[in-house]
């Protein structure tokens, strides 16, 4: 256990708040200022912020309370939500859902920080108060306590951090660059469906299917319980396609869900919301899951289309053109089961041709599954190195 010295965050940091110009007034917006909001942080894909779609003008920074913080500072997002972390390259203002850093040379190492961060994410959540969304204050932050160990520790353990979070992000870059090789196979193999250019002959997905627009359950989630299926939404289905690692299982009596059990091969496709259009294919290694209300399951004819072929058919940059075109916009987006059903056309090659793309990507999720099985590996190595790392047993 460390005997590091324990110091308040305004002792060593000073904090600086974020705010937004008038939005109406056209001179205060599109300068060469970079000014950053939570949502830039939670695009990011790794630990630096180098730019921001929006920038403000010198009129705009000087109409309001935002501050330009150097480079190397300690961007923190304070609400909307708490606990987004990056550190910029060059300067930049924020709005006011941050209380940021700028560190102090002879105290603290900006990466030292970044990383105390991240790791106490669920005690800073913790901290933050609010009606109407959580929000910790710039008087709390300047109160948290961090123990501090020696600059050239605190550097010693960031490269630790940093290297193996440079591993991570290499086996995640590999997984997207076969997801892109995937589509990449379907679009060599059968043409854009936009086009068609192989004059494939094309079929309302209800008619090239045995089940064909079913609602999923309509029950509530509970902590998932090994001794019962998973329960798949929509929010358990990542943007490629597969589940994410937070399960849950059906709530209720076994004959209210057991009805909606899948089947390996089930594509299944979302319906409502921020999120519709979303698909996820069943597959055998998933286990046994029931499907939940706002998914729609269809079951392709095993005579006529090949379940992997019609959900990368939905990967591709057409079937988001289809789903954008088709969305009702009412309360929020929507496509209901007979739009998929009669509405979606589906290209229809050869099954020999079906079959030889299924076999290749199959060969494709094998991959992708020993990336997955050594990126949880790191996960688990990572989440150890910074248990230790602030105990002082690193």
């Amino acid at each position: 256990m460390n005997e590091w010295p324990s110091v308040r965050l305004e002792e060593c940091c000073q904090i600086v708040s974020g705010a937004t110009p008038s939005t109406s007034e056209p001179a205060f917006w599109d300068g060469d200022i970079c000014w950053a909001t939570p949502k830039d942080l939670s695009d990011l894909q790794g630990a630096y912020i180098s730019d921001t779609p929006r920038k403000l003008t010198r009129a705009g920074l000087e109409s309001c309370a935002a501050t330009v913080l150097p480079p190397h500072s300690v961007l923190f997002s304070s609400r909307a939500p708490i606990g987004h972390v990056a550190v910029n390259t060059v300067p930049m203002a924020t709005n006011q859902g941050f209380k940021s850093f700028i560190p102090k040379p002879d105290r603290i190492h900006a990466k030292f920080l970044y990383h105390w961060l991240r790791r106490h994410r669920p005690y800073l959540e913790s901290l933050g108060n609010g009606a109407t969304f959580k929000e910790v204050s710039k008087a709390v932050v300047s109160r948290i306590e961090i123990a501090l160990p020696p600059l050239p520790d605190q550097r010693r353990i960031a490269d630790v951090l940093d290297r193996t979070e440079a591993l991570r992000a290499k086996r995640r870059a590999t997984l997207g660059q076969l997801d892109t090789l995937t589509q990449f196979i379907f679009l060599e193999m059968f043409g854009d469906p936009a086009t068609n250019p192989k004059g494939w002959s094309v079929a309302p997905l209800a008619e090239l299917c045995t089940i064909a627009g079913e609602y999923g359950a309509g029950v509530a989630s509970k902590e998932y319980d090994p001794g019962l299926p998973r329960y798949v939404r929509i929010t358990d289905v990542t943007g490629s396609g597969d589940l994410n690692e937070d399960a849950v299982s059906p709530a209720g009596a076994k004959r209210l869900w057991e009805g909606y059990l899948l089947s390996p091969g089930d594509v299944l496709f979302a319906r409502s919301g921020a999120t519709v259009g979303k698909t996820y294919i069943h597959r055998q290694s998933h286990g046994s899951c029931v499907f939940a209300g706002y998914l729609i399951r269809f079951r392709p004819r095993a005579e006529l289309l090949l379940p992997e072929f019609l959900f990368q058919y939905t990967r591709m940059p057409a079937y988001r053109q289809w789903v954008t075109a088709r969305q009702r916009v009412v309360a929020q987006p929507n496509i209901n089961a007979r739009q998929y059903g009669q509405d979606l056309q589906i290209p229809l090659p050869p099954m020999a041709l079906q079959g030889a793309f299924a076999d290749r990507i199959a060969a494709i999720e094998t991959l992708k599954g020993t990336q997955r099985a050594s990126l949880a590996e790191l996960d688990t190595l990572f989440a150890s190195l910074q248990h230790r790392a602030f105990r002082g047993e690193l």
